[in-house]
């Protein structure tokens, strides 16, 4: 079966994808958005240079005195020069430079504007009806350079923000899934006869007619079981008194005729009808065990509704090979006394009726609250063990029984909080047959 995928972990995963390729996205526009800024910026910077320059270049040129040849401009201390300039005459000859200009990396004098080489951006204008012309050249490598940094300052925090993100987005999630989690854990938590209505109050509306669906079917699961529950006992409870009539007119009728035959059918019927009498005695006890309330609020102790148990269902039965092994100290329990004496009486008829022919009936109760009734008999199948406790099943040559025993004490475990274990053969033998039950124990004397 394939394995149902988180909700909170697809959201998650889809939304810091989405966020994560939005910051990244963001942070690319921005950089080429300010990258071209900062080109019109350097533009600017290049054509006020050269129009601040040219005048007093024109204005040193003229008031040379016996002069010729290039001049460079002085260093006044160093510094670096990102801009560098040459003027030049009508012919081409370089009459001032900075001093860090190379002429030859200026091309010729092709009208005012922008142009750009390999290495460098340069602005050219002129002055004195093109007499003098000045180029203002800047580094390619330095816009580059400027613009690698500020892309760096763009994305770095990105490093730090998606993580911070993703982390947040994974929070908020968790907190938003939360009341789900709470909801998941309230239904898991309840045991499996616990049909009552689940509580929704802190749901999130996307979620709430889901819950309530749920809590209408478990309303409608309650009302089909407690109606399966009502009919087993009402029907069972109406059947005593006829059946105690009708074991009456078998009795009356076996010891009125002088027939044999008549007689031994009589006795036949008498057995039929106990065995009724003992099928509809448990279904009431299954219908009790499986809708009563199994937990009082007041505890006692175990062990005298234990041996009244032993005691009684021994005479009955006709036996006398029961031992009963009780602790000296009270085990205390909340468990209700008559749903007790209900799981004890079926755990040791269940011994009587299927074990062997005058062996013993171990009937033992720890401190720590575990009740075990062992008896001697052949090995149970596996696969026969494995399906003992529900209705209507019953071992391989069981005979008499109507395999509602186990049912009735697996459904008091599962529904008081208790477990039960079934071995065979017992434990470090080869025959036999044990049944454990752990019982909740309290501390209240």
């Amino acid at each position: 079966m394939r394995q149902a995928r988180s909700l909170q972990i697809r959201l998650g995963l889809a939304v810091g994808a989405v966020v994560t390729l939005l910051w990244a996205a963001t942070a690319l526009v921005t950089a080429q958005l300010v990258r071209a800024e900062m080109s019109e910026v350097f533009d600017s910077a290049l054509e006020e240079t050269a129009q601040r320059i040219l005048p007093l270049a024109v204005s040193e040129i003229l008031g040379r005195e016996g002069v010729t040849g290039p001049q460079t401009v002085p260093v006044i201390r160093p510094h670096d020069e990102y801009f560098t300039y040459v003027v030049r005459d009508a012919a081409g000859a370089v009459l001032l430079q900075s001093h860090t200009a190379r002429p030859q990396d200026f091309p010729p004098y092709a009208g005012p504007g922008f142009s750009d080489t390999p290495q460098v951006r340069i602005f050219s204008d002129e002055a004195l009806r093109g007499s003098i012309t000045i180029a203002v050249a800047e580094p390619l490598a330095h816009r580059d350079e400027v613009a690698h940094e500020v892309q760096m300052g763009l994305l770095a925090p990105l490093a730090l923000m998606i993580p911070l993100s993703l982390a947040a987005i994974a929070l908020v999630l968790r907190l938003g899934f939360a009341p789900l989690r709470r909801f998941r854990l309230r239904l898991a938590q309840r045991g499996a006869a616990d049909l009552s209505a689940v509580e929704t109050r802190d749901l999130p509306a996307e979620v709430l007619p889901l819950a309530q669906t749920l809590n209408s079917l478990l309303e409608r699961l309650d009302a089909a079981f407690q109606a399966e529950r009502s009919f087993a006992a009402n029907a069972a409870h109406e059947l005593r008194t006829p059946l105690a009539g009708a074991i009456a007119q078998a009795q009356r009728l076996r010891a009125e005729t002088a027939d044999p035959a008549s007689a031994a059918r009589a006795t036949e019927i008498e057995a039929v009808l106990k065995r009724l009498t003992r099928l509809s005695e448990g279904l009431m006890q299954l219908a009790r065990a499986e809708g009563g309330k199994l937990r009082t609020d007041t505890a006692r102790d175990l062990r005298p509704v234990l041996r009244l148990m032993a005691d009684d269902t021994a005479r009955l039965a006709g036996a006398a090979q029961l031992r009963l092994d009780l602790p000296p100290a009270p085990v205390m329990s909340d468990l209700d006394p008559d749903i007790f004496g209900i799981l004890c009486r079926n755990l040791i008829e269940n011994a009587l009726r299927h074990g062997a022919p005058g062996t013993d009936i171990v009937v033992r109760l720890t401190p720590a609250g575990q009740l075990s009734v062992e008896n001697d008999c052949d090995p149970v199948p596996a696969e026969v063990l494995d399906r003992l406790g529900t209705r209507f099943v019953r071992a391989p040559g069981a005979g008499k029984g109507s395999g509602l025993g186990l049912a009735i004490v697996h459904a008091i475990v599962a529904r008081g909080g208790g477990r039960l274990a079934l071995a065979s053969p017992r434990a470090g033998q080869a025959r036999g047959f044990a049944a454990t039950v752990d019982l909740p124990l309290t501390t209240q004397i």
